[in-house]
């Protein structure tokens, strides 16, 4: 079986481990352990009854439950089947301009989008000096013919960008698509969102997921915020009914859960700092200090070998970073999980 450019495939794990993929101790996909809410889960069976109806097609009553969260019109909102098919609507977008400057290492879906449309793509790295991430595109890739895209908090490094440094550049490019899937993860008091800001530029895109912070990626639900004309010009260029009943209901119930939104961000950080700490501990690996719910981790050994390692002898996966080729065989990505979940696989980091 293919080797997977995702985390989260359980198929391709268990096959390799040897024992089912419910065996399987899951590092690699970034989702909470804390979901999916019982509230979601309820709004879901409150709602079998529909699935012999068709969703509304404007997704009114999940928009107005978008716009109340982020105090913006429901007409700045556009629910999507996942950040997935929303981001196959921007790359068509990005691919009309002269180029897309793409700040890497990148998430593995910007290139399939980009490429598919023939974008031109222009690359800007990171500094790859452990723990200095700035964020700096090159003066001669900022013109306005151009795009920009990122994500922020940052997948693979958990880099969290301030909005002060991202804001100068929507004067500099002609679209600038900022992808917030791991944004909910932070705190109120220190989320750095464009979405305040989105009314007063016609010119930016902010990406954000609920399948991430709710524990919900079977379901299959993001949305994109941005100027209503770009909106309605993406709903004419896609498929009918792209969220389905189950998940609109999901969502809707989700982010009224204040309860569990609390909960995450009491969770975090103590999770996060016993994994950040446990690693930092083990000989040839060096942990990245991360604001969202992963760590990048460099390793002195072949992370591949590594994850092949922990998978057959304890049935754990880590995400390998193979797919990002600013990383390679040297970097691993593992999502915070429940204490007891961390101390495993801190235990078998040590004895491999």
């Amino acid at each position: 079986m293919r080797q997977p450019a995702h985390g989260g495939n359980l198929a391709w794990a268990a096959a390799l481990a040897g024992c089912s993929p419910d065996a399987i101790l899951d590092f690699s996909a970034s989702i909470s352990p804390l979901g999916p809410p019982n509230s979601a889960i309820a709004a879901i069976k409150s709602q079998l009854g529909n699935l012999k109806h068709y969703p509304d097609p404007n997704y009114s009553e999940l928009r107005l439950a978008l716009s109340h969260f982020h105090q913006l019109p429901p007409e700045w909102i556009l629910p999507g089947n996942g950040s997935a098919e929303l981001l196959t609507l921007i790359g068509r977008e990005l691919a009309q301009l002269a180029a897309t400057t793409l700040i890497t290492p990148a998430f593995g879906d910007y290139y399939r989008t980009l490429v598919a449309y023939n974008a031109k793509v222009l690359e800007c790295p990171l500094s790859l000096v452990m723990g200095h991430w700035p964020l700096i595109v090159d003066k001669g890739q900022r013109t306005k013919d151009k795009g920009l895209l990122l994500n922020n908090p940052h997948n693979p490094t958990g880099k969290l960008f301030s909005r002060e440094s991202i804001l100068p550049y929507l004067e500099q490019f002609a679209l600038v698509v900022v992808d917030e899937a791991f944004m909910d993860f932070v705190p109120p008091n220190e989320e750095q969102s464009l979405i305040p800001v989105v009314q007063e530029y016609p010119n930016l895109v902010v990406l954000r997921s609920l399948t991430k912070f709710y524990s919900l990626p079977g379901l299959r639900l993001g949305y994109a915020i941005a100027h209503p004309d770009c909106l309605a010009k993406w709903q004419l260029w896609r498929d009918p009914w792209p969220v389905n009943t189950l998940a609109a209901a999901a969502a809707i119930a989700a982010l009224q859960d204040t309860e569990f939104q609390q909960q995450t961000w009491a969770w975090l950080p103590p999770a996060r700092n016993q994994l950040f700490q446990g690693l930092a501990k083990i000989p040839g690996l060096q942990p990245q200090a991360s604001a969202a719910n992963f760590l990048l981790v460099e390793s002195q050994e072949s992370t591949s070998q590594l994850q092949q390692q922990l998978l057959k002898y304890h049935q754990i996966l880590i995400r390998d970073c193979l797919s990002f080729k600013e990383l390679g065989d040297r970097f691993f990505r593992v999502a915070v999980r429940e204490e007891s979940d961390n101390q495993r696989l801190l235990t078998a980091l040590s004895g491999e």
